[in-house]
């Protein structure tokens, strides 16, 4: 499984970005996919999270109401619409797949396949 995540960039405070992770691989539309984000000087933390079929999300509080993940199974690819952005957002954003039991996971261990990351600057 191979997973290239883009669309990260320079954004002034207020702005929106949209992400994007290709996946490919065997069964890639089965695994539940992840986006995580780590921050300069700090650790990478969940964000949100897709079911295979993606009926079902989960998020991170600090972008709840603001972030919205969803994917597109006949492409592989899984995005997140990034709005209202602020300069604490700034990180880099990394994809991920988890091939165990089908449950949403903000745990990185359950997650077996990352990509490079995208970098997003968020300017105040």
């Amino acid at each position: 499984v191979q997973l290239q995540a883009s669309g990260g960039g320079l954004v002034p405070a207020g702005g929106s970005l949209r992400l994007s992770c290709a996946a490919s691989g065997r069964f890639i539309s089965t695994y539940v996919m992840g986006w995580f984000r780590q921050a300069p000087g700090k650790e990478r933390k969940f964000v949100s999270t897709i079911s295979w079929g993606g009926s079902i999300t989960s998020y991170a509080d600090s972008v709840k109401g603001r972030f919205t993940i969803s994917r597109d199974t006949a492409k592989d690819t899984v995005y997140l619409q990034m709005n209202g952005l602020k300069p604490e957002d700034t990180a880099v954003y990394f994809c991920a797949a988890s091939s165990t039991d089908g449950n949403l996971r903000q745990d990185e261990a359950a997650y077996d396949y990352w990509g490079q990351g995208t970098l997003v600057t968020v300017s105040s």
